[in-house]
């Protein structure tokens, strides 16, 4: 139920930290390890599964709204997740820069 604003001494704006302020950019991090660092939380803390999905509600959106400050890389096995890292302005090996072979 919505309470009124009145009712609260400490109102803040909401602002979210830039990818590079959250990660080191020579790591490579799951989601769920992202999720810990973007609120402040070691990567390996052990979470409850609720608290590890309302992470991610949150984490997941910015990853997406930030998704050219990342790179990717595919998983070892298929039951483990992908790992993101920060983009460092090189192309990765495999990916091309968007040209195609005739430079256009």
């Amino acid at each position: 139920m919505p309470v009124p604003k009145s009712e609260f001494d400490d109102l803040r704006s909401l602002e979210f930290r830039d990818p590079d302020e959250v990660l080191d950019d020579d790591e490579m991090y799951t989601v769920y390890e992202i999720a810990r660092l973007f609120q402040g939380l070691e990567p390996g803390q052990e979470l409850d599964p609720a608290t590890e999905d309302i992470l991610l509600d949150w984490t997941i959106p910015w990853m997406l709204d930030n998704s050219e400050a990342f790179v990717f890389a595919e998983p070892a096995d298929d039951d483990e997740p992908g790992h993101y890292g920060l983009a460092t302005g090189e192309t990765p090996a495999g990916e091309t820069d968007g040209a195609d072979a005739d430079g256009e």
